[in-house]
């Protein structure tokens, strides 16, 4: 029986992470703590090593250095009791689309060995929870996509977790199943649960997160609460120029100039340059004139005070959706 020690005000704690594959270091000496109560967002562009961390502090992924603790016991690749205290919703939805609503979460519960009372208690309290009691009886297949999303965090939370990890919870869901979710997982930390959040909507962090970590390349680059990181770039505006023409050469070029300390090419189909400047109505001019040398058609301008997705921009060079 593993014994809890380490940080007894931490729900999770992941010391000293690291993760290979091959000769690349997807992991890179990652440590972070979540206490009971707190939602943790932990953001990073795509490659940084986000999935990898959350797979090491779920259980799924052995590291190759470090360790994770939930709740002070030891949590490794193997069945143990630090397994039953975490529930893990997974970006893809892990349903069987022929069973019902109520079904499915009967069978989550029963990997638990819940007793059929309790188990049944708790799947009427999930139900409440994601709102789907009036579809209990409903197939998974004849569900929207918003309700298979509530019901896929359900199914995390039927055995009454200590830690719930939701990767990427809201991706493709209407606004009505969106603002539902992120109800409910304001709800979770209210209650005392624990949370570790990926997402990759920036105000999504900035509502729910009471700390954020940002990792980059594999390391952890910055950690603190949303209003604390913002004040790293103090002093900074982010500028959005929607443009046309070689928006990329457009960016790098950008980066060049003195008090630009990010540029990327955004936009769903990447028709938008967005820097975080020093002073950017006097670099306005600069920034207007290098457009015109690299016959770049600038759209609009808007300049935003900082903000998360500031920081992020600031600290690894790359928005969060690129």
């Amino acid at each position: 029986m593993n014994a809890p020690v380490g940080n007894p005000d931490a729900v999770l704690d992941c010391a000293h992470l690291v993760r290979r594959f091959g000769e690349r270091t997807a992991v890179d000496d990652v440590s972070l703590r979540i206490a009971p109560g707190e939602t943790y967002g932990l953001l990073g562009p795509n490659g940084a090593g986000k999935t990898t961390t959350i797979r090491m502090a779920c259980g799924l992924l052995r590291p190759d250095a470090g360790t994770v603790r939930v709740a002070g016991l030891a949590v490794t690749t193997a069945a143990g009791p630090a397994k039953k205290l975490i529930g893990f919703v997974p970006q893809d939805v892990a349903l069987y689309p022929d069973l019902s609503v109520r079904e499915n979460l009967r069978f989550f519960g029963r990997l638990y060995r819940l007793s059929r009372r309790a188990l049944e208690r708790r799947v009427d309290e999930v139900l409440d929870l994601i709102e789907l009691r009036d579809r209990a009886g409903d197939r998974v297949d004849s569900l929207s996509g918003g309700m298979r999303r509530r019901l896929n965090i359900g199914a995390g939370l039927v055995h009454s977790p200590t830690l719930l990890v939701l990767d990427e919870p809201t991706v493709g869901v209407d606004p009505q199943s969106r603002h539902a979710i992120l109800e409910s997982v304001t709800r979770f930390g209210e209650e005392g649960m624990a949370v570790l959040y990926t997402t990759h909507y920036m105000e999504e962090a900035e509502r729910l997160c009471d700390r954020v970590g940002i990792i980059d390349r594999g390391r952890l680059v910055a950690e603190g609460s949303p209003r604390a990181l913002v004040a790293l770039v103090a002093e900074r505006d982010r500028v959005r120029l929607s443009a046309a023409g070689n928006l990329a050469a457009y960016a790098a070029a950008c980066g060049r100039l003195g008090r630009v300390e990010g540029a990327a090419r955004t936009g769903d189909h990447g028709e938008v340059v967005e820097l975080v400047v020093k002073d950017a109505r006097s670099l306005l001019p600069d920034l207007l004139d290098l457009a015109h040398a690299q016959h770049v058609d600038i759209r609009s301008v808007e300049i935003d005070e900082p903000d998360l997705e500031a920081v992020f921009l600031h600290l690894t060079g790359t928005a969060l959706r690129e």
